[in-house]
């Protein structure tokens, strides 16, 4: 008899075991690696801290500042208020030869201009320059509607240029098919010397027949990357769309490669890219939309592969990453941390309550 009690003991330990490892292993139970990138406390950082430049649910289009010394936990700067009351558009910021800062908006998708300014301190912004586009007399895209979507920025320092990138659509959405306005969605682009006098034309950036949004290119060693939004609308028959997805070139302008699989789920725009902390891996962020959360995903190279990351819970201890409450899209930098110093004292930081840091 007692064989056979030790041996139902010893079955109700093992379950016991069991039962704790399946509960260690349960969300929010139990802590799961952070994410790569990061430096060891005494490290010194190769990027030493970021910014965002950002819009809000509530008030789309203005220009709002969160800051970020990890790359990972954002808290907004001057009180969650604007930062800088004449711009409007999607922010994008370049840092340019001179080590200046420009910005480039529009006062809405159907204003013909492209306003830029610029400023050396991140706070002081000066008009600099407008630029107005003949859309119709793009190569190829006679039919472009004068509409002029998210304006962004590139400096190209092997060509010493700017590139100028923004979408166009060529076809009117209806009541009945309102996705067909943004299927036809096309990415143009002109060069830039000085941001001040630009290239006669636009022209299109890729040949492929469907619709791109939201585009910003970076290089990283010897290959361009233009990371995308992918605006068609998904279906059993076009599964990657409404998704970020990479396509790559060997030049500036191309010809790019077919863009990659996506990067994340569906209904996800406006991708932000910045490098970790330690310079080894990658942070892609891109927004559900209309201001539903923040994905990040992340990878140790352009070309993948990607994993996504949990945060924007407001859970602290499930957050590997964390935003202030209602941000929308703009765009990521790198900043020094005396930038980031100057920041702070100009407009004050406002630090999270739920342990993040």
């Amino acid at each position: 008899m007692n064989k056979y009690v030790n041996l139902y003991s010893a079955s109700k330990l093992k379950v016991f075991v069991y039962l704790i490892a399946m509960c260690l292993s349960i969300p929010g139970l139990a802590q799961q690696p952070d994410p790569p990138g990061q430096v060891k406390e005494g490290e010194t950082p190769t990027n030493q801290a970021y910014l965002f430049a950002h819009m809000t649910h509530k008030d789309y289009g203005r220009l709002y500042y969160s800051v970020s010394l990890n790359g990972l936990h954002w808290h907004e700067l001057n009180d969650g208020k604007r930062v800088f009351e004449n711009y409007q558009g999607h922010p994008d910021i370049c840092k340019g030869p001179d080590g200046k800062y420009y910005i480039a908006g529009n006062t809405s998708d159907s204003s013909p201009d492209i306003n830029i300014w610029v400023s050396e301190d991140l706070i002081s912004w000066q008009e600099h320059a407008v630029y107005t586009p003949d859309l119709q007399s793009t190569p190829d895209y006679s039919q472009a509607l004068q509409r002029i979507g998210a304006p962004k920025i590139f400096y190209d320092h092997a060509s010493s240029q700017f590139v100028l990138t923004w979408h166009t659509p060529h076809k009117e959405g209806t009541k009945e098919d309102p996705e067909k306005y943004w299927a036809s969605q096309r990415t143009l682009y002109a060069l830039s010397k000085d941001l001040k006098t630009f290239s006669n034309t636009p022209k299109r950036l890729f040949d492929w027949d469907f619709g791109t949004i939201d585009v910003i290119i970076r290089k990283v060693e010897n290959a361009y990357y233009a990371i995308i939004k992918d605006e068609t609308y998904p279906t059993l028959y076009w599964p990657t769309g409404k998704t970020i997805r990479i396509a790559r070139s060997g030049s500036l302008l191309g010809p790019y490669s077919l863009p990659a699989d996506p990067i994340s789920p569906n209904f996800r725009e406006a991708p932000m890219l910045i490098p970790s902390p330690d310079n080894q891996i990658w942070y892609m962020y891109y927004e559900q939309y209309p201001g539903v959360s923040y994905g990040l995903s992340i990878a140790d190279n352009l070309n993948g592969p990607w994993y996504q990351a949990s945060g924007y819970t407001f859970y602290s201890d499930w957050d590997k990453y964390s935003f202030p409450e209602k941000v929308r899209h703009g765009c990521m930098i790198v900043i020094s941390k005396q930038e980031y110093d100057v920041l702070v004292k100009e407009f004050g930081v406002k630090q999270k309550e739920d342990g993040n840091k």
